[in-house]
């Protein structure tokens, strides 16, 4: 167990690490890697074409290659920006969730999208990960809808799963959009081209997926 100077000193080094990670080189994201028995590694693809997309779009300097990190790995505060999806079960540790939690605690930020099936314990895993914050659904209200592109017509429902509106849920921590999830849309498998989705498809999941990287590194 950490005494409360020890935790204190973690959490000023996790701040640190994710200041630094933003600010000292290219745009990067690192795919979260996952117990439970689900695909975290679907589309392993995706966020590279994304990031490809952002530098061409908004002129920033990017690195897709692709990084894996699980929430027990000493990288994870090196990546502030994680990117989660797949089918199935996601289970994290105790010492995972606690970790998770200092990483969002300290100014991190994960992107997670239900490609189906991990709809249910992906909700359960972040009430572990963060008990105590604020979880709502965004509207078009939001900044997120058009802080680049212009969303306010709503979240753009890229494959059909279930016949359920798209949603776009967040908990914040402290007033910080820390975790943004999609639900019954899947904007990242219009990143990849492996599913011939329509050019216009294609279009809107990549303008949405700007529309995150953008906030995300604009609202630390």
């Amino acid at each position: 167990m950490y005494n409360n100077s020890m935790r204190a000193l973690l959490t000023t080094l996790a701040v640190v690490l994710c200041a630094t990670a933003v600010s000292a080189g290219p745009i990067g994201i690192a795919r979260l890697k996952y117990g439970g028995g689900g695909d975290w590694y679907n589309d392993p693809e995706a966020e590279a074409h994304l990031l490809r997309e952002f530098a061409v779009r908004t002129g920033a300097a990017v690195d897709s290659q692709k990084i894996s990190v699980s929430a027990d790995d000493d990288r994870l505060f090196l990546h502030p920006l994680l990117f989660a999806t797949g089918h199935g079960e996601i289970r994290f540790s105790d010492r995972e969730a606690g970790r998770l939690r200092r990483f969002l605690e300290a100014g991190g930020f994960l992107y997670a999208d239900d490609d189906y099936g991990m709809d249910r314990s992906f909700r359960r895993e972040i009430a572990r990960v963060l008990p105590q914050a604020r979880m709502g659904e965004l509207g078009p209200g939001h900044p997120l809808f058009t802080c680049f592109y212009d969303f306010r017509a709503g979240l753009p429902k890229i494959h059909q799963h279930d016949d359920g509106p798209p949603q776009a849920i967040g908990w914040f921590v402290n007033g910080r959009l820390a975790v943004l999830y999609t639900y019954e849309t899947n904007i990242s498998d219009g990143w990849t081209p492996a599913y011939n989705d329509p050019p216009e498809k294609r279009e809107q999941a990549f303008r949405f997926g700007v529309n995150i990287l953008w906030y995300a590194l604009t609202n630390p």
